[in-house]
């Protein structure tokens, strides 16, 4: 018997619905948007036409890899940051709502200022940071960094999504090294480094530990030996009075506090997720004539 997309819509959520998927409504759509080749509004558009035969059996396909454990962003290859769409591999993290805390304080760090912000993006990812900073902040120029060249093969995918290419570039290079020479002087840092300590990593759910890549999860010991180096040797490519914006762990907030300030920051100050937990860092790199006046 044919069936419309609504049908196999409805089949597809009360499926998940079962298997205890908790937004199971959103990703109904989004695989069934997925297997039609269509956008969400598209679907949404067309769920009174009757689907090709055998179209059930291609999101079935994509239901059970679900019910397996595996993240939709990957399944669908798609995902949306900060009201940007991107595009998402195995290779890189899934962007997360706790992260557009980050995205949000950058937005709002540089509202109503003239003129043309350098933004840096370390441990760049999926470029989710970067894109939608260039993306709601029309002015900016950014750069993304990454030391994983499948990464910054995604960045640049999205930055030409997303039509950025003439004010977004993306560079290779070690964040827990020195910066590469001649790459100037920034208004603005972020970065969401690996912070999970290793220890806690089998303790995270198994759509997390058992699919998104390791080395963008592990911080080391205390979760915090990629951040060390981002403090202490990046704010070289600060400007004077330039920002930095870290994501950060659960519990943190005060070691990564007492490194901004040991490293010359000031107006250090910490962001809370909608849960409530430390999410964000951020710290203001004093002038040398601040400095010298604290000194």
């Amino acid at each position: 018997m044919a069936k419309t997309y609504n049908d196999i819509y409805i089949e597809t959520r009360r499926f998940l619905k079962e298997a205890g998927v908790e937004d199971y409504s959103t990703e109904a759509r989004l695989l069934v948007a997925q297997a039609a080749g269509k956008t969400v509004a598209e679907l949404l558009r067309d769920m009174p036409l009757y689907a090709a035969a055998g179209f059930d059996r291609k999101v079935w396909d994509m239901v059970e890899r679900r019910l397996d454990g595996e993240p939709v962003a990957y399944i669908t290859g798609s995902w949306e940051f900060y009201g940007v769409p991107l595009d998402v591999t195995r290779g890189v993290l899934i962007p997360r709502p706790d992260t557009e805390v980050l995205a949000e304080a950058a937005v709002k760090l540089f509202a109503g200022v003239t003129g043309t912000p350098r933004i840096l993006d370390l441990c760049a990812g999926s470029g989710c940071i970067g894109c939608a900073l260039a993306v709601h902040m029309p002015g900016a120029r950014v750069v993304l960094v990454d030391n994983d060249r499948k990464a910054l093969a995604l960045c640049r995918k999205n930055v030409q999504k997303n039509r950025l290419d003439t004010r977004v570039m993306c560079i290779e290079a070690d964040v827990t090294k020195k910066p590469p020479m001649l790459l100037g002087k920034f208004d603005l840092i972020t970065c969401n480094a690996p912070y999970v300590p290793t220890a806690e990593i089998e303790t995270l759910d198994a759509s997390v530990k058992d699919y998104e890549p390791y080395q963008a999860l592990d911080g080391g010991a205390d979760g915090l030996d990629v951040i060390r180096p981002v403090i202490a040797l990046w704010k070289s490519v600060l400007k004077d009075s330039g920002s930095l914006m870290l994501e950060i762990g659960e519990g943190q907030a005060e070691a990564v506090r007492a490194l901004l300030a040991d490293a010359g920051f000031t107006d250090v100050r910490a962001l809370r997720d909608t849960g409530g937990t430390d999410r964000v860092i951020t710290g203001r790199l004093a002038s040398l004539e601040e400095y010298n006046t604290d000194a």
